[in-house]
């Protein structure tokens, strides 16, 4: 005769349902061009209403009993530890696989897909860094938890373009009429493809400055002109300063050129100095999605126009405003 046990657990107690349907729950985060001046609006909204709680108490249970997995096939910083002090900060758990993962299972053999379907099993929300374009969007067809892309090679970054133009907004008080200067790898940057898409949406101008080499893809460039933006290009940052509302500065990228030599070539194209910023104007920004390797001088650090180190601040914020929107928290 078997024998009936009384369960443990009351599980209606445990049952968890999100607080907001916003557009946004379990809604998997791959492409900017997924957000409407609507979506950016409430993203932004939530991020400053995480700065404020950040500020006031530091964390809070939002995301209690919820789950990360920060999945990093590439090495990064910034990205991964914004996530991480993001969910952590809302009370949540974290899986990181940021380190050996490439000596792990994908040494064996593993499949993409068969390691996001087995991490999946794990958690509530996967971040996922990876080198292939693509490799977020072909994952979220396999997972039933979503999907943040955090990089997908020379692709796209869209939380890095949230937080750029977030801080656009926070710093200079509104996008609209804005000049905007991007300097460096626009080729290989996914940053300068993911904020373009963003900016587009807007009444901007855009100067885009670099080596032939490393020139803005022309299905981008097309893109701009198709939608009426003012674009122009050069090859000289003392082209566009003087009028530069945001100055944004990327490295050149050397895990990107498929012959060292090219790299060697435009690797020092570009330096921002003090010098340099004399001629900027009093109100503007510097931005940069950072690492930087030679192309901001240091002592640029001092100047209250530089803007880089607060954009890596909210950073945490739109990370801990997406994490909380689509778990249908915020």
């Amino acid at each position: 005769m078997t024998k009936h046990l009384n369960p443990i657990f009351n599980l209606d107690q445990f049952e968890r349902k999100p607080r907001f349907i916003n557009g946004f729950y379990k809604r998997d985060i791959l492409s900017v061009e997924q957000f409407s001046q609507e979506d950016l609006n409430y993203v932004f909204s939530r991020a400053d209403e995480m700065m404020a709680m950040v500020e006031k108490w530091g964390t809070c249970d939002l995301l209690k009993g919820y789950t990360l997995a920060c999945v990093f096939y590439e090495p990064s910083t910034r990205t991964s530890s914004s996530f991480i002090a993001a969910m952590e900060r809302l009370g949540g758990k974290v899986i990181p696989i940021t380190e050996g993962i490439q000596y792990s299972s994908v040494s064996k053999g593993e499949s993409l897909i068969d390691s996001m379907i087995t991490i999946e099993q794990y958690c509530d929300v996967i971040v996922l860094r990876h080198p292939q374009i693509g490799s977020s969007a072909m994952a979220a067809k396999h997972v039933n938890v979503p999907i943040i892309n955090a990089g997908d090679g020379a692709g796209e970054h869209p939380t890095q373009a949230l937080l750029d133009l977030f801080t656009i907004k926070n710093e200079l008080g509104c996008i609209n009429g804005l000049r905007v200067a991007m300097v460096g790898d626009l080729r290989y940057g996914r940053t300068v493809h993911s904020l373009t898409q963003l900016l587009s949406q807007y009444d901007v101008s855009l100067r885009f400055v670099s080596p032939d080499t490393l020139r803005l893809p022309m299905e981008l460039m097309n893109m701009l002109i198709d939608k009426g933006i003012d674009v122009r290009e050069s090859h000289k940052i003392e082209d566009v300063i003087e009028t530069a509302d945001v100055l944004y500065v990327t490295r050149i990228q050397k895990e990107r050129f498929p012959d060292i030599t090219q790299y060697e070539e435009v690797k020092n194209y570009f330096v921002v100095d003090e010098e340099l910023l004399k001629r900027a104007k009093e109100k503007m920004i510097v931005m940069h999605p950072l690492p930087r390797i030679s192309e901001i001088d240091y002592r640029v650090d001092k100047d209250p126009r530089a803007a880089y180190f607060r954009q890596v601040q909210n950073g945490l914020y739109i990370r801990m405003a997406l994490l909380a929107a689509v778990l249908g928290q915020a």
